[in-house]
């Protein structure tokens, strides 16, 4: 017999025989290749998040417990949603504080104990609501200045961040995993260099505005980034390669070079001019390529 700490008491030691170790060794190699099975065509940028999604759906069905992962981008959440919907045991539901949230946790546990949460995934807890105040009148507030203010300001990961809600001059609202309210709410008292107040707010009181959708036609030499989404943002192309070259423009929540090519079903987002969906790409008989868009402000 050998003398080992408990896998679910650390606190505690317990007696293993050898034919114990030998059958939790094989257990841990299955797991190990059974995760190795679900990572396969995952996006090698997504593999690390999702590996560690997937660490956390195993600790959930062996504990018979709800767990929650790190907010996450769109890509990640709809990755790992397609990985866990093969294990049987574990059911996954998003969480973003609000129905059209972008980035979103996932609360991870089995059916039986998320019963009710596709109705109404609020009722899981998992997501707080903060509001930033402040007097921005003359110099209206970003989502840059927020998430700098929160990351490099009091020292928190993005992961613990969902959306952030600019409301201008009149500040902002951010989602934010609930066991950090209270530092918030000590530590975030400065954005730039104005004074801020953050409180804590009911889900309730998130001032969502419904996106203004608009459909757009063009007509491009190219597929280029640059191209297609200045014609669908009504920008500059060469205003539109600087917004490229700071990292303001995203194709499916990743940054692009404006000399990638898009295509039919990708979303391009512009900081501060909202999101662009590409919905068909035609080639026209001068050999162009008529593309239709959906624009949501």
């Amino acid at each position: 017999m050998i003398s080992c700490q408990h896998p679910l008491k650390p606190d505690r030691l317990c007696l293993w025989s050898k034919a114990d170790l030998l059958g939790l060794s094989s257990h841990a190699t299955f797991a190990a290749r059974a995760k190795d099975d679900l990572l396969k065509g995952v996006d090698p940028e997504y593999r690390e998040d999702i590996a560690r999604i997937l660490d956390l759906a195993d600790q959930a069905q062996a504990t018979w417990t709800t767990v929650f992962t790190d907010f996450y981008a769109p890509p990640v959440v709809a990755a790992a949603l397609i990985a866990l919907r093969k294990l049987a045991d574990v059911t996954a539901v998003p969480l973003g504080g609000y129905p059209q949230a972008e980035r979103c946790r996932l609360c991870l546990g089995h059916a039986d104990a998320l019963t009710g949460a596709a109705a109404d995934p609020a009722e899981l807890g998992g997501v707080s609501a903060m509001e930033v105040s402040g007097n921005f009148m003359f110099d209206p507030i970003t989502h840059r200045d927020i998430l700098g203010a929160c990351c490099t300001g009091t020292g928190v990961v993005r992961g613990k961040i969902g959306d952030i809600l600019v409301h201008g001059e009149q500040g902002a609202q951010m989602l934010v995993v609930p066991e950090l309210v209270p530092h918030f709410q000590m530590f975030l008292t400065q954005v730039r260099s104005v004074p801020v107040t953050t409180k804590a707010v009911d889900l309730s009181e998130l001032k969502i505005r419904a996106p203004k959708v608009q459909e757009l036609r063009s007509v491009e030499a190219s597929m280029r980034l640059d191209s297609v989404a200045s014609a669908g943002f009504r920008v500059s192309r060469s205003q539109m390669s600087d917004l490229c070259a700071k990292g303001d423009v995203k194709v499916n929540w990743k940054p692009m070079k404006a000399s990638r090519d898009v295509q039919e079903g990708d979303t391009i987002s512009c900081a501060g001019k909202g999101r662009l969906e590409i919905r068909s790409v035609s080639v026209t008989k001068k050999g162009k390529y008529a593309v239709e868009m959906v624009r949501l402000l």
